[in-house]
C-alpha cells in the first residue's frame, strides 16, 4: 500500500527536448514525405514510437539514407564528419543539437585548435559522447572512471570536458583525481553539466528524507534517467528506472515514495503511474522553476516562415489571418502539445 506519493518538480522535458520533439514534429507538418533521423531524436521508447508511427525512420549510418532524403539530427549532437556526409546526400538537413551539447563541441575544438590534450568524461557508446569526441577523434580522451584517469599518459597542456547527462556523483571524482593528476587542468568557466540534469538530482536529493522509494520513469538508454536512479542508490535508498505502468508488476511498493522523471520522458506516463498505484495522498513537491527556452534550428525557422509567406500570396480575402499559434510564437507551444498534434 502506498501512502503518499511526492511529485517532484522539475522533472521530464528540458528545454533541449522540447526543442528537438517540437523541431521534429514541425518537419512532418511542413514535408509530406519521410523524415529521416540521425539517432533517436531524445532517448524515450514511447516518444521514438510515437514518431516511428508518423513516418518517421531513425538511422544510425547515412548510408541508410536515400539521395534527397529530408534529415534531422538529433538533439544529443553530430559529429562534424558525420553532418557533413548527410549534407552530401540529403536535400535538407535541419540540426535539432541542444545548445549545451554544441557548446562542449565549440570547446573541443577550441582546445584541439590551441593543441590542448582533451579528457572527455562521459559514456562509452552514447550518443552524445560519439557525436563529441568525433569534433576531435585525434585529440580527445573517453574517461568513464577513475581508473581511465590513472592510466592516462599525456604531455603538454590538457583539458577536461563532460557529457551533460552525466550525475554529479560521476562527474566530481573524476574532476578532482584530473586536477591532482593534471597540473593546470584546462576546464570551461561554465559546468558542461545539462542544468536540467543538476536540478532534477537536487530536486530528488531534497525530498529524500521524506520517502522510502524512488520512482524514476525514463528509458533505459536514458543516460540523465540512470544518473537519478544512481545519486540516489549512492544515499542508501531505494529506486527503481521504470518505463510505464507494466514495470510496476516486477517491483514491491508500499509507504511514502517520490516520483521524478529523466529529462525526455513524457509527463502522462508519470501521471499514468501515479494513478496505477493508487496512493492516499499526493503531495506536489516543488523544487525549482525552471523557464529555460531554446528556439527551433535556424534553417526549419526560415524554412517554415517563407513557406508561411508564399501561401499568403493566394489568400483571397482582404484580412489577413492573424499569427497566434506560428512558429514565431514556438515558446507558447509545448512539445507535448507537439506530440498531441501528430
Amino acid at each position: 500500500m502506498v501512502d503518499k506519493v511526492y511529485l517532484v518538480t522539475p522533472r521530464g522535458f528540458c528545454a533541449g527536448v522540447e526543442m528537438a520533439i517540437k523541431a521534429l514534429s514541425w518537419m512532418l507538418k511542413i514535408y509530406d514525405e519521410t523524415i529521416y533521423c540521425y539517432h533517436e531524436i531524445v532517448h524515450n521508447k514511447w516518444i521514438v514510437e510515437k514518431f516511428q508511427k508518423n513516418n518517421v525512420v531513425f538511422v544510425e549510418d547515412p548510408a541508410e539514407i536515400p539521395n534527397g532524403a529530408v534529415v534531422m539530427l538529433s538533439a544529443h549532437g553530430t559529429s562534424p564528419s558525420i553532418e557533413s556526409l548527410f549534407n552530401k546526400k540529403s536535400s535538407l538537413t535541419i540540426n535539432s543539437v541542444c545548445p549545451l551539447v554544441t557548446k562542449v563541441h565549440h570547446e573541443a575544438k577550441r582546445y584541439t585548435d590551441k593543441g590542448t590534450q582533451i579528457l572527455y568524461v562521459g559514456h562509452k557508446g552514447h550518443d552524445e559522447a560519439i557525436g563529441a569526441i568525433g569534433v576531435a577523434p585525434e585529440n580527445m580522451h573517453l574517461v568513464e572512471n577513475l581508473d581511465d584517469v590513472e592510466k592516462l599518459n599525456i604531455n603538454g597542456n590538457v583539458a577536461l570536458l563532460a557529457q551533460t547527462t552525466l550525475a554529479i556523483s560521476e562527474w566530481e571524482p573524476i574532476m578532482m583525481s584530473s586536477k591532482n593528476k593534471f597540473e593546470n587542468l584546462n576546464m570551461p568557466r561554465k559546468s558542461d553539466l545539462c542544468y536540467a540534469t543538476t536540478n532534477r538530482q537536487s530536486a530528488i536529493q531534497d525530498v529524500l528524507n521524506n520517502v522510502n522509494t524512488v520512482l524514476v520513469v525514463g528509458s533505459e538508454n536514458s543516460s540523465n534517467t540512470k544518473a537519478l536512479v544512481k545519486m540516489v542508490e549512492s544515499r542508501n535508498v531505494k529506486a527503481y528506472r521504470i518505463e510505464d505502468t507494466n514495470d510496476l508488476k516486477n517491483i514491491k511498493i508500499e509507504g511514502n515514495i517520490a516520483i521524478t522523471a529523466g529529462a525526455s520522458a513524457p509527463d502522462h506516463l508519470v501521471f499514468n503511474i501515479i494513478k496505477e498505484l493508487k496512493p492516499k495522498e499526493i503531495v506536489e513537491f516543488n523544487h525549482k522553476d525552471e523557464s529555460e527556452y531554446f528556439p527551433l534550428p535556424k534553417e526549419l525557422r526560415n524554412n517554415v516562415k517563407l513557406i508561411s509567406s508564399f501561401l499568403e500570396i493566394f489568400n483571397l480575402s482582404e484580412v489577413t489571418p492573424e499569427k497566434k499559434n506560428g512558429i514565431s510564437n514556438d515558446r507558447n507551444w509545448s512539445a507535448t502539445e507537439a506530440l498531441s498534434s501528430l
